[in-house]
């Protein structure tokens, strides 16, 4: 499945749920010349930025095609019941993006069943914070059609998480928009580190590492808004995530090597993160990401 992308303009900084800044490899990972890669795209003749979102599942979809395929364990995901409990703007807004993920996680793990419930609660979220267009009847009859289909329930994911942002993009919702991506990466993240345990040298790990500088890239999206409120509570949060993050080291990263089929990447720096440190990455990540989901 290729990460999809999608272009919003402008913006203070690449927002990427893959790696798309600093100087670092990524040498567990195979690159083809199919792989879309997230780059910084200027338009010249406008003088604006524009940058690439890769939806919440692109995280799990790594996950799973590096051995995870076989997971059906769901008591990780907010669940569909906690959604009455969200009454204000600030929690509707994050936990449509968390219920986006969700929705995603279950596409991609092929748990069909539960994919319709998380879809009905996605809508009814919709519905609230002005996406409801994007979430139309048709789609609910995609999905009801396809429970059997991984491929097809995600794609059927993705357009929804990439209909609701665009329309939220356009009609110049950015706080609303920037809570939406907060609470789809916090929830990718969550629900990476619920499936993961640390490992040295374990390609999970060294991608959720990587996710320092999506991080970095993140808190500048969320400053754009941070004069609203509910947008500068929650750079409180990622602020304090990015301080765990910053304290994982560097070091050499393995020299590149070739075959015939495939490239790996190699040489410069990676980041070399310790179990101490996962450990306490995991354990903000699920603070923040309760503190949104957990209200009464």
């Amino acid at each position: 499945m290729k990460t999809r992308l999608l272009y919003i303009a402008p913006l203070a900084a690449c927002i990427s749920f893959a790696s798309c800044g600093g100087d670092h490899s990524e040498s567990s990972e195979e690159v083809s010349a199919t792989d879309t890669v997230a780059t910084e795209i200027v338009d010249n003749s406008s003088s604006e930025t524009f940058f690439q979102v890769p939806s919440p599942g692109e995280m799990l979809t790594f996950i799973k095609m590096i051995g995870g395929k076989n997971n059906k364990n769901t008591s990780f995901l907010n669940s569909p019941d906690n959604q009455k409990n969200y009454n204000d703007h600030k929690s509707k807004s994050l936990n449509f993006g968390i219920y986006s993920c969700d929705l995603s996680y279950c596409s991609i793990f092929e748990i069909g069943s539960e994919a319709l419930k998380y879809f009905k609660t996605v809508k009814q979220l919709g519905d609230q914070i002005g996406v409801s267009s994007a979430i139309n009847p048709e789609v609910l009859k995609r999905l009801e059609g396809n429970l059997g289909n991984p491929d097809s329930l995600s794609v059927i994911s993705d357009d929804l998480y990439f209909s609701s942002f665009e329309t939220l993009e356009s009609s110049k919702q950015g706080p609303t928009l920037s809570l939406v991506v907060a609470g789809g990466w916090i929830e990718s993240l969550y629900i990476a580190t619920n499936l993961t345990k640390y490992e040295a040298g374990s390609p999970i790990v060294a991608r959720l590492a990587d996710q320092k500088y999506t991080l970095d890239n993140l808190i500048e999206f969320l400053r754009k808004y941070e004069s609203d409120s509910d947008v500068s509570s929650v750079l409180v949060d990622f602020k304090a995530l990015q301080a765990e993050f910053d304290k994982i080291g560097e070091k050499d990263a393995a020299a590149a090597k070739k075959s015939e089929t495939k490239t790996i990447l190699g040489g410069g720096k990676e980041l070399d993160i310790t179990e101490a440190q996962f450990k306490a990455i995991v354990d903000k990540v699920k603070s923040i990401r309760n503190s949104y989901t957990l209200i009464k």
